[in-house]
């Protein structure tokens, strides 16, 4: 039904129940002209009159009665979908399906999962891991979440943690037998525990040297592609690691690992969930976002814009690993 047919129904159906033409502009909130404009449209569409008008009355034709009782019931159910709608936005309920990275899932996801489920039980959720950004339109995600150096400027995003920082660290076995390197060209000597990603590309270390972005290619006899296996790996004294902080800081914290080459650590935006900007959302994704939303204010995480593409070629939107050489 178009627009135009549902606002000549709409006016029939008010007129119909109140056998009178102002009260039923009165209800719609329309001019009395107006009314009458669509009630001359709908009989003339139909071809046949539908009520019998004098200057004090207003009654139905034999053909109104009968269209009546067709089309009352239909605009009961069309008000009560939308009332359904509208109940929705306020309990919301359904599917929310959101893809995340590795570092997202173990480290803000997974701890308030449950609180948000508690506080939305009709909201049925799936989360997706993935090592590599994904593309949410194509695949049918209502939301990810990234690092805000790899998000399409044309999406709408919200940063939900503080700064991302990657470090250098190995256990104090391993630099008591090998020493601890003190330059970023001391790393090519060292056993470099290295990570594969799902494309099948080597994941590189990015450094920043005198304000400027260094990317390294390091070598060593172990490459993962798993974090777990990865940090493990460095606990164990395997070799030298490269991990973002959040994994490793218990471990950091307790003196199983060291800390490595802190000056030349690159700091990252952060993530930040985003979603497609010409796409309506859905009820579950915005009581996800307002939820994420206080949970970011209650960390104390200020609201920022979007970083420009990161000088780390690991972090880009798009891009293939470059291999050079630090040069200190």
């Amino acid at each position: 039904m178009r627009g135009t047919e549902f606002a000549e129904m709409t006016a029939f159906v008010a007129v119909a129940e109140r056998r009178s033409f102002a009260k039923a502009a009165d209800h719609l909130g329309i001019g009395r002209s107006t009314l009458s404009q669509n009630l001359r449209a709908l009989e003339e569409r139909l071809g046949t009159r539908l009520f019998n008008r004098t200057t004090r009355s207003v009654a139905l034709t034999e053909s109104g009665t009968r269209l009546l009782s067709r089309v009352k019931p239909a605009l009961q159910e069309l008000t009560a979908a939308a009332e359904a709608i509208e109940r929705t936005e306020d309990s919301p309920s359904g599917q929310l399906r959101i893809v995340v990275q590795p570092p997202v899932a173990s480290q803000l996801i997974a701890p308030i999962m449950a609180s948000f489920l508690a506080k939305h039980p009709a909201i049925r959720a799936e989360i997706a891991v993935v090592k590599m950004p994904a593309d949410i339109v194509r695949e049918g995600y209502d939301a990810g979440i990234r690092f805000g150096e790899q998000i399409a400027r044309d999406m709408i995003a919200i940063r939900v943690t503080g700064e991302a920082r990657f470090v250098v660290v190995a256990s104090p076995q391993y630099l008591a037998r090998h020493g601890a390197p003190k330059t970023l060209r001391d790393l090519h000597q060292h056993n470099c525990i290295r990570t594969r990603l799902p494309n099948n590309a080597i994941f590189g270390w990015d450094f920043l040297h005198k304000g400027r972005a260094i990317h390294l290619a390091v070598d060593g006899r172990l490459i993962v592609d798993d974090i777990e296996l990865s940090v493990r790996a460095a606990l164990d004294g395997i070799g030298v690691n490269y991990l973002l902080h959040d994994y490793v800081a218990p471990h950091l914290a307790d003196g199983r690992l060291i800390e490595l080459l802190k000056e030349h650590s690159p700091r990252l935006s952060g993530f930040y969930l985003y979603h497609p900007s010409n796409r309506r959302m859905t009820p579950p994704l915005r009581a996800f976002i307002d939820f994420l939303k206080t949970e970011t204010k209650r960390r104390g995480l200020a609201p920022s814009n979007l970083p420009r593409a990161s000088a780390y070629p690991n972090y880009r939107l798009v891009g293939t690993v470059r291999r050079t050489r630090a040069t200190s």
